[in-house]
């Protein structure tokens, strides 16, 4: 069987990232990935404001303040955000602020309203004709000034770069309307076998609802993929040939199969890659999950994962999350990983194996793990109830509790 590195690393190295581009509004750029940097138009701020809501004053006019003795200020005009100030500030006087408001001419730090003797705070308070400032402030306070967050012409993201909300405000902030990014990869989805029906018609003796090609196509939304559902395939070379020749007809550029790659007699997926594609490997060193095939069918990627439940989540995770974000043009990614330690004796056959956990904080404020309900490969429920798989190397075949081990954090 081949080890899980290997086998990770063998698929990614036979799926080439996109390069097809496109522009999309910044609302539908929410998970997409940029495919070409991003560079400031303008200094951020693009002028020097206030931080608080204060009073924009001279430093050297209150180096001598203090609560026991306040220095006080005429105040000579309004500074509202969203305006560009009227009145300066000179010797002995200063100008109510807002936050956010440009600083006005004169002025180098801003004292907030709460270090003086204002006391009316609320909205739409009028203009004082004096304040007293109660503390002394070096020049520069609570002031941001001009290009503090970046600079007119700096590279601010990079391509490859997946958006996140916070990079959605940044570009909005730079009034991208729209987003050059890749092209979504686009997933086929095939669920297999004799004894599934779908969700929405009624169980015969001896059927289930078929789980997989749902908790497939959710996966890899999550991943920023385009989904299409192939539907269902009986265990029949034929049928299933058809469905894929369906998929690479449709412009799949990655085709994920649930069943049919293991050693019964009904699993034709690996034998339909094998005989009209190119099978690269169909067993893994790993539990649950070791059913697993890579290959080509009529020059599409297929993988094919396994039919049980548990499996085909954790041969996703293993594998179609990295080679998603690969595929997608993504750069840089890394699975958020933890240390936590063990909340009791786990035991495992030597396989790498990925068992299904609960996070919580220990008494002694480490990170601890405990397994989320039985661990059989066929057993949804247990997934369900976890928030992370921890990871045993292979080799290990009992870890006592208090072992630290790597937890995946499920999303």
């Amino acid at each position: 069987m081949l080890p899980v590195q290997e086998a990770r690393r063998r698929l990614l190295a036979g799926l080439t990232p996109l390069t097809e581009r496109e522009r999309v509004p910044l609302a539908a750029a929410l998970g997409r990935v940029l495919a070409a940097p991003v560079t400031a138009e303008v200094d951020s701020p693009a002028f020097a404001n206030s931080s608080m809501d204060g009073f924009a004053v001279r430093a050297e006019d209150i180096a001598a303040a203090s609560p026991d003795a306040p220095t006080a200020l005429s105040v000579v005009g309004d500074a509202p955000a969203g305006q560009m100030p009227q009145a300066a500030v000179g010797p002995g006087t200063t100008v109510r602020i807002m936050t956010g408001a440009p600083l006005p001419q004169g002025a180098d730090t801003v004292v907030p309203v709460e270090l003086t003797d204002v006391r009316d705070r609320s909205a739409g308070a009028s203009l004082p004709q004096r304040v007293a400032i109660q503390r002394a402030l070096a020049a520069g306070a609570y002031v941001r000034g001009r290009g503090e967050d970046f600079a007119a012409g700096q590279a601010v993201l990079p391509a490859g770069r997946r958006l996140r909300p916070q990079e959605i405000g940044l570009l909005a902030m730079l009034g991208r309307a729209q987003v050059e990014v890749f092209r979504q990869p686009r997933l086929a989805v095939l669920a297999t076998g004799d004894e599934l029906v779908a969700v929405e018609q009624p169980l015969a003796a001896g059927m289930i609802h078929d789980s997989n090609s749902h908790t497939l196509a959710a996966l890899a939304i999550s991943c920023g993929a385009e989904v299409t559902r192939l539907g269902i395939a009986p265990d029949d070379a034929d049928a299933i040939r058809a469905r894929l020749d369906e998929a690479a007809a449709g412009g799949a550029d990655l085709i994920l199969t649930s069943a049919g790659v293991s050693v019964g007699s009904y699993d034709y997926v690996r034998k339909v890659l094998e005989t009209d594609g190119e099978l690269d490997f169909w067993r893994v060193n790993m539990r649950p999950g070791k059913p697993l095939a890579f290959g080509r069918y009529r020059g599409v990627p297929l993988v094919g994962l396994p039919g049980n439940p548990a499996s085909t989540f954790v041969g996703f995770e293993v594998f179609l999350r990295p080679a998603l974000h690969h595929l997608s043009g993504e750069r840089g990614w890394t699975r958020p990983t933890l240390r936590a330690a063990l909340a009791e004796t786990v035991e495992s056959d030597g396989r790498e194996s990925y068992l299904r956990a609960q996070l919580r904080v220990g008494e002694d404020g480490r990170l601890e793990a405990l397994l989320a309900g039985h661990q059989g490969s066929g057993n949804l429920y247990g997934l369900a109830q976890a928030d992370a798989l921890i990871v045993l190397p292979a080799g290990v075949q009992s870890l006592p509790a208090g072992s630290m081990v790597d937890a995946w954090p499920l999303l």
